[in-house]
């Protein structure tokens, strides 16, 4: 290759690289297409292999992007060379050496030889493009100019996807301020009749599990955990009168309350998708199958749908939690009632979801529950299916003795699950923050309930147990405004801390809370 066929090819490389990233911010397709065009040169003697290794803030680089080679959570690749010793980037290419490492049992394999591309963003090291070589490779200076030339190209479309992943968690953070909002008035509402407000986590939850079974599209029922919340935010312009009555209400006192659907859709003004999600539940959620409930007597399918969900979810929950005015009943004598309205009071459809999320449901209850958790407290919930290929699957050593925790810490094994979930399947930066978020949400709840159990029995090493706690909600905090840094590489950095963190945790920490079953 001489200059002239040098600036021919980069042309070319650049050409059509940059009409694969317009098309996706996929990095494993951009390298895909990379090596598809490296085949037309073979006097270059690359082999059809390679990655994307960026650094994180704190000088540790991760696979994030990889063609023809296992991706990071399953590659034995050693890529502890000189280069990637150091957190600073060279300025040209580089030829090193890497190891294939088979198994901790067996010997390393013989070196294999690789090109490293430095990839820069004004002026900034991020990281290295990785392209196997012949292992007698050895670079003229038309070659080296070729990828160094190649690197800078790389390193402006790493940069476009990054801008564009970082564009579109800024519109996540928009919607989620707005959400927020909205779900705040939910919460105020609440809070004025039931002091501990988890009515609003355990009903969102059931709807949630209960759109899942029904098979709902996943923007639909994401679109119902946003809304539901909002389902009685009308209550706040209910007189404390009427709203904190200790005893039956009388037939006028019921007639006001029953205008917390009418408040809660003039409140709810707005024409987007969230808004009119959550005016139709919170303005139709006591709406009868057959007709008979309130406030316009609406039928059947002309009752919104999400509507009909929440309703359930309101219903079960409300019939099972203490009330100034009644005790709970049983999850029996609940369950038993749901059922029996069927075609009457419920949507048969969805009574037929709920009685097949009864797993969940129940499950839900223990992971939201009012009352101080008893380390004697033993558990009889139905078995919920756990997936059989999680990448952290829950391993019952992992057990402290005590079944609530236990059922916490699976639970949170399971958003761990699902984060890793949407990072594989590269939906974006967009989820993986809203993932990070909720898994974030739970973990707060899930501390706060041990923590409150350790008061009240008087754990000796709550403090220890405070400081890990506080210690592990900043990190969370931190790896999500890394996010917009560098979101290709946060969302492999937060799995590789939670697999980590969760597990030393339970073993060396939680393990010691079975003093307070003994």
């Amino acid at each position: 290759m001489d200059k002239k066929e040098e600036m021919l090819a980069i042309s070319r490389l650049v050409f059509e690289l940059t009409i694969t990233s317009s098309t996706t911010s996929d990095m494993d397709v951009l390298l895909e297409r990379l090596f598809e065009i490296l085949k037309d040169y073979p006097d270059i003697r690359t082999e059809q292999r390679g990655a994307f290794l960026l650094l994180n803030p704190r000088g540790r680089y991760f696979q994030i992007a990889q063609f023809g080679m296992a991706p990071a959570w399953d590659t034995l690749l050693n890529f502890d060379t000189a280069a990637f010793s150091s957190p600073v980037i060279a300025e040209y290419c580089l030829v090193q050496d890497i190891v294939q490492v088979n198994s901790v049992d067996e010997p390393a394999s013989a070196p294999e030889r690789v090109l490293l591309l430095p990839l820069h963003i004004e002026d900034q090291g991020i990281g290295y493009a990785v392209i196997f070589v012949s292992p007698a490779c050895e670079l003229s200076e038309i070659f080296l100019d070729f990828f160094n030339d190649l690197a800078r190209a790389l390193s402006g479309l790493v940069q476009r996807t990054l801008s564009g992943e970082t564009l579109r968690l800024r519109e996540l953070e928009l919607e989620e301020a707005r959400a927020d909002a909205i779900r705040s008035l939910g919460v105020a509402s609440e809070y004025r009749d039931n002091e501990t407000g988890w009515h609003i986590m355990r009903m969102t939850n059931f709807a949630h599990a209960i759109a899942k079974c029904m098979g709902l599209p996943q923007e639909q029922s994401e679109l119902l955990f946003v809304a539901a919340p909002m389902h009685d935010v009308g209550k706040i312009g209910i007189a404390d009168a009427v709203l904190l009555k200790p005893g039956k209400l009388t037939e006028e006192e019921f007639e006001v309350m029953k205008k917390h659907t009418d408040i809660g859709v003039t409140i709810l003004k707005g024409n987007d998708a969230l808004i009119t999600a959550a005016r139709e539940i919170a303005g139709s959620h006591h709406e009868h199958w057959d007709g008979k409930g309130y406030p316009a007597g609406l039928k059947g399918d002309a009752i919104p749908l999400l509507a009909r969900i929440c309703s359930v979810a309101d219903v079960f929950d409300a019939l099972t939690s203490t009330r100034p005015y009644k005790d709970p009943w049983s999850v029996p004598s609940a369950y038993d009632w749901v059922m029996s309205e069927s075609g009457k009071y419920f949507d048969p459809t969805v009574v037929r979801a709920f009685d097949e999320a009864m797993p969940e449901i129940l499950r839900i209850r223990e992971l939201y529950r009012d009352d101080i958790i008893d380390p004697k407290q033993v558990l009889t919930l139905p078995p919920v299916k756990h997936r059989e290929d999680a990448w952290l699957p829950w391993d019952e050593k992992l057990s402290i003795g005590i079944d609530v925790i236990d059922e916490h810490h699976r639970y949170l094994f399971d958003l761990i699950n699902d984060l890793y979930v949407v990072v594989i399947t590269k939906r974006g930066a967009r989820d993986v923050a809203r993932l990070i978020k909720s898994l974030d949400a739970y973990a707060k709840i899930h501390f706060r309930a041990e923590e409150q159990m350790m008061i009240h029995y008087g754990y000796a090493g709550l403090d220890q147990q405070l400081q890990q706690h506080h210690a592990f909600e900043e990190k969370i905090q931190e790896f999500y405004e890394e996010l917009h840094a560098n979101p290709l590489v946060a969302q492999f950095d937060v799995l590789s801390y939670l697999r980590g963190w969760l597990i030393h945790h339970i073993r060396v920490e939680d393990a010691k809370l079975v003093a307070l079953v003994r």
